[in-house]
């Protein structure tokens, strides 16, 4: 995952030192939310954590990061202690996750955890201070109105909300959204002054 991260900060910013890392902020939420939603539902918590650790292992390669990455875990994950009877399944859970929204849900428990989690960590208040941590970091972003305006074109949100698994993670996705909504609204008035009236 390291050199994924390290790579993804090189294309980003140019340079490995950067004060907000994205990437990792990314994974270890995922991960921690894969891990719950795995027992609350009573998923494989190996396969959904492993899946988790390595879902986004070959994001350089962008479109492809997935088949890439479930590729990886095929390869790599024999050379550890992980039960080699599982390996399948995390690659099948890390080829699954790509996209913001699906038009068919997933049919396999941990696949669907590592698509909520990896969702999850996306909306809500998470998402607020990920992207604005990376509009900070070095992205292009100059201003805090420039990061209200990039929050206001999210409409796959509410398909992301819709494309949940899990009844923990459809609870949880509605609640984000609104908090996240609400979060925005609540800015954007402060700094028109519109509580003054």
């Amino acid at each position: 995952m390291r050199s994924a991260t390290e790579q993804e900060l090189i294309n980003r910013h140019g340079s490995l030192d950067v004060s907000f890392n994205y990437r990792w902020e990314h994974v270890t939420t995922v991960v921690r939310l894969a891990k719950r939603l795995a027992i609350l539902t009573g998923a494989d918590e190996d396969v959904v954590e492993a899946a988790a650790w390595l879902h986004d292992v070959r994001k350089e390669s962008r479109e492809n990061h997935a088949l890439a990455g479930a590729q990886f875990a095929r390869s790599f994950l024999p050379q550890t202690t992980f039960p080699k009877s599982k390996i399948d399944r995390v690659a099948h859970a890390i080829e699954m996750h790509m996209g913001l929204w699906r038009n068919e849900p997933l049919a396999e428990l941990e696949a669907m955890i590592l698509w909520d989690a990896d969702k999850l960590s996306k909306i809500g208040l998470t998402a607020v201070f990920h992207w604005t941590g990376g509009s900070l970091a070095g992205t292009t972003l100059t201003n805090v109105h420039q990061i209200i305006e990039r929050s206001n074109q999210s409409d796959w949100q509410h398909k992301t909300v819709a494309s949940m698994h899990t009844e923990p993670a459809k609870r949880a996705a509605q609640s984000r959204l609104e908090a996240y909504n609400a979060l925005w609204k609540s800015l954007e008035c402060e700094l028109n002054g519109d509580d003054l009236e």
